[in-house]
């Protein structure tokens, strides 16, 4: 049974994948990988829905004495509940997206898009945090000049690199301020130079510290990588 969900918010080559690993090799954990923020969209609908309530409607002056009539232009509207929308989604969202199997105790994901449209930051974390199983956040940053040479951000200028990358920062910590409760800060740079960085990660998720298994997980080439040397060769 479902009991927490985690998400890791981050972005490109941060080493979120190991972080996916090490995550997935916890029992009754799955961390599915990205899925292009397709949470984005089902955010944003429940955040416009609860943005507009018959309360705030009526303040604006755009509509007419409650019950509404069909002659209205909002014929209807204070009969929505965003929320009652809100845990529909979700729901709709585990069982197709993250599709926890019979012995998943906690279910989650990794994106690395989170950052793209700031505005809907916010309301895409709440939108988790009000929704979904005891809702856990890992916000993962690495460091900027390592970011800056890997992948495709060295095809790009330094400087809009580094300013994309302080701009997802300044989300997160704005979000772990607010919500320090359920958030959880790691750094890669941290966590791949020693096993003994892991245990906040698992203290956050509940789960003994197995020093063997952060090993055994480190001591992997990723599959990626392996991957994308394969395709060189």
């Amino acid at each position: 049974m479902l009991q927490k969900t985690v998400f890791v918010i981050t972005y490109g080559r941060s080493g979120s994948t190991l972080l996916q690993n090490m995550i997935n090799a916890l029992p009754g954990h799955i961390l599915r990988g990205e899925n292009n923020n397709v949470l984005s969209g089902l955010a944003a609908c429940w955040n416009g829905l609860q943005q507009f309530s018959p309360e705030q409607i009526c303040r604006m002056k755009i509509a007419g004495p409650l019950p509404s009539g069909p002659h209205q232009p909002w014929f209807g509207y204070e009969g929505i509940d965003p929320d009652l929308f809100g845990r529909d989604l979700a729901r709709t969202f585990v069982e197709r997206v993250l599709r926890p199997e019979a012995d998943t105790r906690v279910a989650g994901f990794k994106e690395i898009r989170w950052h793209q449209d700031p505005e809907l930051f916010a309301p895409m974390l709440e939108f988790l945090r009000r929704f979904m199983p005891k809702a856990r956040f890992i916000f993962n940053t690495r460091d900027h000049a390592q970011v800056c040479r890997s992948g495709w951000w060295k095809t790009m200028p330094e400087d809009v690199v580094r300013q994309e990358l302080e701009m997802a920062e300044a989300l997160y910590a704005t979000w772990q301020a607010a919500h320090p409760e359920c958030s959880l800060a790691l750094h890669y740079n941290d966590y791949v130079a020693s096993p003994e960085a892991w245990r906040p990660l698992f203290s956050f998720l509940d789960e003994p510290f197995n020093g063997a298994l952060v090993e055994d997980i480190l001591g992997h080439k990723l599959m990626h990588l392996k991957w994308k040397g394969a395709q060189k060769n």
